[in-house]
């Protein structure tokens, strides 16, 4: 894989996890916990995207 196609598939990623997390935080029973795992997970993809793009 290229880094290109590489670097894509994490914006397509972090993309999805933004869009499940603007859900999670609109739906009243959606557990906290699991809606700032999934910020921790989008803040390490960005961090990812973030060092790859630079290096």
């Amino acid at each position: 894989m290229s880094l290109t196609s590489h670097l894509q598939e994490l914006r397509r990623k972090h993309e999805a996890l933004a869009e499940k997390v603007e859900a999670a935080q609109r739906s009243p029973g959606f557990d906290d916990l699991a809606i700032a795992e999934m910020k921790k997970q989008k803040l390490k993809l960005k961090e990812e995207i973030t060092r790859l793009a630079a290096g």
